[in-house]
């Protein structure tokens, strides 16, 4: 805030005392005046409120100290800084001052540089303040946006190194469900899912560093750090899971497919601060930490958290670990361990997802015909033929004339389908090798088919089966 733009309002019903105070602040500040409190209270109820107050206490009606409380009673004017200036100068007197929501004292006959001073710090904090409010009221908790206005020194802006844990959320083959349906629902989907999700990710005190589409990119430990903020990361992630049955359960109110969500977990350092020009600035996080979380996350199925070794170590607790598995991925020099985590076992405060339990495979009699792509970053490879062997809710068994790696994305068509069906088409994730006597053999899970995929699925090959008949 620029003194020239500040307004402050002086409230006496002394017309000398006014003239002393305009006369000292004319020139830098805007300056206006209530000659009551009731006139006090109006102007500070306007669409132009005041920048900061100074207030008389001895008034006939309504005194300073009832204006003040008034005052930071309506969320209209509770942020407006009220500097008490009045003959009472007892130490009683200050002391109510302060209790009433002043944020300073100054006692008659005020002296010119010490009101100009008084002046500048309070709307210098003030301006503080608001910067703090609109930099991250939107993406933190209220608790954490007021420690960092009680504790300034918790925000070093301008970057600085700081161990963090790095969460990234993503809805598992959402793009592939958005080219199916029209703009309007897959921005209604993308906000019912994101207002979930930040719902639970302040309730943990995390920082919503951006929305990335239908994916989230979170911190914890910046701009505040604490010493539970890898275990913090671990329980949120866990609760936006348990989340997604809400997420879910509005989609199916509204007639929307349902989706599953995948969240990669890393801890390292970064580099946190104001990043981008004097122009355009956000607080942000940089290094290879943000790079390998997202990582992690691409290697998750709908409704898995995966973890680094770094996060496990660093949290400090004894976790539930359903699974575990060995990547090597892009851009990092080394094979990493990822953990399926299941849960926190924990006397006090435990959390756990449902346990994992193998679904049904419906034998697919004969099996279903199919095309499938293999996914990169850009482009996908040339497809090739394959058949399912087993289906499940959202696993599959399938047998293919050329292999596919772990991890990979595929596309994958039903043969003897009209392309006009949309559904013809559906995505899957590489799970795991079979050992199959007859080719290459592989499980898979689906990220995108909408339904009961065994149901459909069987249907699917009953309709095949009924034209080769």
């Amino acid at each position: 805030m620029n003194n020239e733009q500040a307004t402050v309002l002086v409230v006496d019903d002394t017309p000398e005392n006014i003239d002393v105070l305009r006369g000292i602040l004319k020139g830098t500040y805007k300056v206006k005046v209530a000659i009551n409190g009731m006139q006090a209270l109006k102007l500070c109820a306007t669409d132009t409120p005041p920048d900061l107050i100074l207030l008389d206490v001895m008034m006939p009606g309504m005194d300073g100290y009832e204006v003040c409380r008034k005052l930071k009673e309506d969320p209209r004017s509770e942020g407006i800084p009220v500097i008490f200036v009045t003959a009472k100068n007892e130490t009683r007197d200050e002391i109510l001052g302060f209790e009433v929501g002043g944020v300073d004292y100054i006692s008659k006959p005020v002296t010119p540089a010490v009101v100009l001073a008084r002046v500048a710090t309070h709307l210098k904090l003030r301006s503080a303040y608001r910067f703090i409010r609109e930099t991250f009221g939107r993406y933190l908790s209220e608790d954490i946006v007021n420690a960092l206005i009680d504790t300034p020194h918790g925000l070093k802006l301008g970057g600085e190194k700081r161990k963090v844990t790095i969460m990234m959320a993503d809805l598992r083959g959402f793009t592939s469900i958005g080219e199916r349906l029209p703009a309007e629902t897959v921005v209604e989907m993308i906000n019912i899912f994101l207002a979930t999700m930040t719902d639970v990710i302040q309730q943990h005190q995390g920082t919503i560093d951006e929305f990335i589409g239908d994916a989230i990119l979170v911190i914890f430990g910046a701009p505040l750090q604490r010493a539970d903020d890898s275990l913090r990361a671990i329980r949120c992630a866990i609760d936006m899971q348990v989340a997604m049955k809400e997420v879910n359960r509005q989609f199916r109110q509204r007639g929307y497919p349902e989706v599953e969500m995948g969240v990669g977990l890393h801890t390292g350092e970064v580099i946190v601060g104001n990043i981008g020009s004097h122009k355009r600035s956000k607080y942000g996080v940089v290094g290879r930490v943000v790079n390998t979380a997202s990582r992690i996350e691409s290697y998750t199925i709908g409704g898995q958290i995966l973890i680094s070794e770094s996060t496990l170590a660093d949290c400090g607790a004894e976790l539930r670990i359903d699974g575990k598995m060995s990547v090597m991925p892009k851009g990092i020099s080394h094979e990493m361990t990822l953990y399926d985590i299941g849960g926190i076992i924990d006397r006090d405060a435990a959390a756990h997802l449902p346990e994992k339990v193998d679904g049904v495979l419906t034998e697919m009699t004969p099996p279903l015909s199919i095309r499938i792509m293999q996914l990169t970053e850009k482009h996908g490879t040339e497809s090739v033929s394959g058949v399912i062997l087993r289906a499940g809710r959202r696993d599959m068994h399938i047998r293919a004339d050329q292999p596919c790696d772990d991890f990979s994305n595929i596309r994958i068509s039903l043969t003897g389908i009209s392309s006009q069906n949309s559904d013809a088409s559906f995505y899957a994730k590489v799970t795991g090798q079979l050992d199959d006597q007859s080719g290459p053999a592989f499980q898979a899970h689906a990220t995108s088919i909408s339904g009961d995929l065994s149901a459909r699925l069987r249907q699917l090959a009953e309709k095949a089966a009924g034209n080769r008949s």
